[in-house]
């Protein structure tokens, strides 16, 4: 069951619902281990300065730790409200899934903040919705040109041969944490890398990976309804485990 709090000086208990949210972080809780914090802390803060200053944030980050279980499996999540207010969701974390059925968006990406987390959260929700309809778990985003992005909670990597491929940095995607790790542990095992914008038919027969704080990697078992078929994960398993070793 989730706890909401909000901070007036400290984080205090609280029944009220949020309002609409201008930044938002979310990352995994096992055990009372995550992986790189720092990385989502800077990402929050950062983003929040672009709305005009961080104010109380950075204490409230910090006092966040009081607040962390000692045990168990959960998916925090902090909000900087559009009235500057700040809440903390402590929100019990679903099974990891390794595999995910993939669906792409018929229409271009409808963000207008791609790259900031937060104030498009109902836009994503809907999504993912429409990707159930069609017997997915994620929605994968494209451009105006039907060149791929995203998707709605996960960051795109893909194999072709011996390279990881991803999308440019400077391309209108949020700046994904795991999606950031993967390509710095390829970096330093000396796996080549390949940015590049690529068309749906170009991930045909791939090994294809979604991947986000909560669950790690996702390999796509499935296209729904693409005509595109999915590559074996033969990577995915080893890749994970070198993500579940920077727990900390």
């Amino acid at each position: 069951m989730s706890t909401l709090y909000r901070w007036n000086g400290e984080w205090e208990e609280s029944e009220r619902p949020a309002g609409a949210v201008a930044v938002a972080d979310s990352w995994l809780l096992e055990e009372a281990r995550t992986t790189r914090l720092d990385l989502h802390r800077e990402r929050f803060l950062s983003s929040a300065a672009e709305l005009g200053g961080v104010g109380e944030l950075e204490p409230a980050w910090d006092a966040l730790a009081a607040l962390m279980p000692q045990s168990g499996r959960w998916f925090p999540r902090i909000n900087l409200l559009a009235d500057g207010q700040l809440t903390f969701a402590l929100r019990p974390a679903p099974q990891r899934a390794s595999s995910v059925v993939a669906w792409l968006v018929d229409q271009p990406d409808p963000r207008v903040l791609p790259r900031r987390k937060g104030p498009e959260l109902e836009l994503l929700d809907e999504l993912r919705g429409q990707a159930r309809e069609h017997g997915a778990g994620e929605a994968v985003l494209s451009d105006s040109e039907g060149l791929l992005l995203e998707g709605a909670y996960s960051s795109l990597l893909w194999w072709e041969g011996e390279t990881l491929c991803a999308v440019p940095d400077d391309a209108p995607v949020l700046p994904g944490i795991t999606r950031r790790l993967l390509l710095e542990i390829a970096v330093e095992d000396g796996t080549n890398v390949r940015y590049k914008h690529p068309a749906p038919r170009e991930l045909d027969g791939c090994e294809v990976w979604l991947v986000g704080s909560l669950h790690g990697i996702r390999a796509v078992s499935q296209w729904a309804g693409e005509g595109l078929q999915a590559g074996a994960a033969t990577r995915a398993p080893a890749w994970q485990q070198r993500l579940d070793q920077l727990q900390g």
